[in-house]
């Protein structure tokens, strides 16, 4: 079942069977990530598989793609902060080099973070960080899905 999924998240998001998906925002799908070795990250999906760039939304689509991607990055900000005294701010990031579909990360950064990562890109973690069994998701991230869904919530229903 996990590869099926994975291989198209926003088809399984679509037809409600992607197990990563927080909530359906305007736009697109809060999801929390595959890893967690940053607790809270997160990704925006984008609502539609054949999106590949932000430029191809319309643009009333686009700015709201941008306030989801604002509010998913304000819930992991809000949960971060009340959850670890060592947050210190989160990423965004819409880089579009590996999957052929809109998304944007949503990384939380902390002052545990090895020496070496901080001040530098996520994505030179090393390699068994994205691998390791410890930092995959699981139940074990149930509280950490829940707050930071709750706190979506909360947003939409803020004017």
């Amino acid at each position: 079942m996990m590869g099926d999924w994975r291989s198209d998240r926003i088809g399984a998001a679509l037809k409600g069977k992607n197990p990563t998906v927080l909530r359906q925002l305007a736009a697109g799908f809060a999801v929390i990530g595959d890893v967690q070795f940053l607790p809270g990250y997160s990704v925006l999906l984008v609502d539609d598989p054949d999106v590949q760039r932000l430029t191809d939304l319309p643009r009333p689509k686009r700015l709201s793609f941008l306030s989801d991607m604002d509010h998913l990055g304000e819930a992991v900000e809000r949960v971060c902060r009340r959850t670890d005294p060592a947050f210190r701010r989160v990423n965004l990031e819409i880089l579009g080099n590996t999957d052929p579909f809109l998304h944007a990360h949503i990384w939380p950064r902390f002052e545990w973070e090895p020496s070496d990562a901080v001040g530098r890109p996520v994505w030179l973690y090393p390699q068994e960080h994205w691998s390791d069994e410890q930092f995959k998701l699981g139940p074990q991230h149930d509280a950490l899905r829940e707050a930071i869904s709750n706190e979506l919530d909360q947003l939409h229903s803020t004017p």
